[in-house]
């Protein structure tokens, strides 16, 4: 894959040809049905770390703040956030116009009406705070913009708020859990799965780090 197609997924408006797809995804007694396209972050199937993430965070208790997804894509992550905690908003955001588009069209085609799906670069637009905040950060986008999603996280969590980060050892998962650990002063490992880890930090406010 070159490296232009690589990028695409992060740029804000991909022009590579359309190529739809349906993807038919089942968690527990939760089914969801996305369409995705080229342009896109994994296309053809939900991104294994993506799936890993879905299924640890589950499990997870965290302030009933609401719930942010950055670097939403298509929308598996949010998408499945908003069915499986219903009474939460879940913000989806990210720079992808195309991925937006499909999680907007992804979130109609599955009767999801609590979330809000729009354009920002990592937090530039997001201007209230949560209890939970998710992400699968793009990491061909380079370290500086995977580095800005896990401190930036910190301004938009609530006392006790919850970031959950789901990342590759061999593409940055010792230096991810070291920094969430200096910016929050805490970083659990969660869940290991074919290389992939669920890093868990929790934003304590009268805990100076």
């Amino acid at each position: 894959m070159s490296t232009d197609k690589n990028q695409m997924y992060f740029a804000t408006d991909p022009t590579t040809a359309h190529d739809e797809h349906v993807i038919d995804y089942h968690v527990d007694n939760i089914d969801l049905k996305f369409t995705t396209d080229a342009g896109v972050f994994s296309k053809m199937r939900v991104d294994y770390g993506s799936g890993v993430l879905i299924k640890a965070m589950k499990e997870v208790t965290f302030p009933q703040e609401n719930i942010l997804d950055v670097g939403t894509g298509y929308g598996p992550i949010g998408l499945f956030s908003a069915k499986f905690w219903p009474s939460q908003t879940v913000d989806m955001v990210d720079v992808n116009e195309r991925g937006l588009n499909l999680a907007k069209q992804n979130a109609q085609v599955n009767h999801i009406s609590n979330v809000n799906i729009y354009s920002s670069d990592c937090y530039a637009q997001v201007d209230k705070k949560y209890g939970l905040v998710l992400t699968n950060p793009p990491i061909r986008a380079g370290k500086k913009v995977v580095s800005d999603i896990i401190t930036g996280a910190s301004d938009h969590l609530v006392d006790q708020g919850v970031l959950l980060v789901v990342i590759q050892k061999k593409q940055g998962e010792p230096s991810a859990r070291k920094l969430m650990t200096a910016t929050y002063g805490n970083c659990e490992i969660l869940t290991r799965d074919k290389g992939y880890y669920i890093l868990k930090s929790v934003k304590r406010d009268n805990n100076a780090v």
